[in-house]
């Protein structure tokens, strides 16, 4: 029975780790894609502002409250599968 809990506790943490990592990497990509493409996309406009400008005013923010909506449902997910797991062993 302890074997099991312990299993399923180290999947937990290995999903969380990876999904972690997947969302940290889409902020860094985004964040500097964004920075390092600037000049390129100021040929294109969001509301009448360059898209750079906007991306960097309010888009990357609105990306980043996703990134955290995302994770917050996830880890609720997981939290739940955990949970339903570790009663149904005892």
């Amino acid at each position: 029975m302890d074997d099991k809990n312990a299993h399923n506790r180290n999947l937990y943490w290995s999903k969380v780790r990876q999904f972690t990592c997947v969302l940290i990497a889409l902020w860094l990509s985004s964040t500097f894609g964004i920075i390092y493409f600037a000049r390129e996309l100021t040929d294109f406009t969001v509301f009448g502002w360059p898209f750079s400008f906007y991306m960097a005013a309010q888009g990357l923010t609105l990306l980043y409250l996703a990134i955290l909506a995302v994770y917050a449902l996830h880890m609720r997910k997981l939290d739940k599968l955990l949970n339903s797991e570790t009663t149904d062993v005892q």
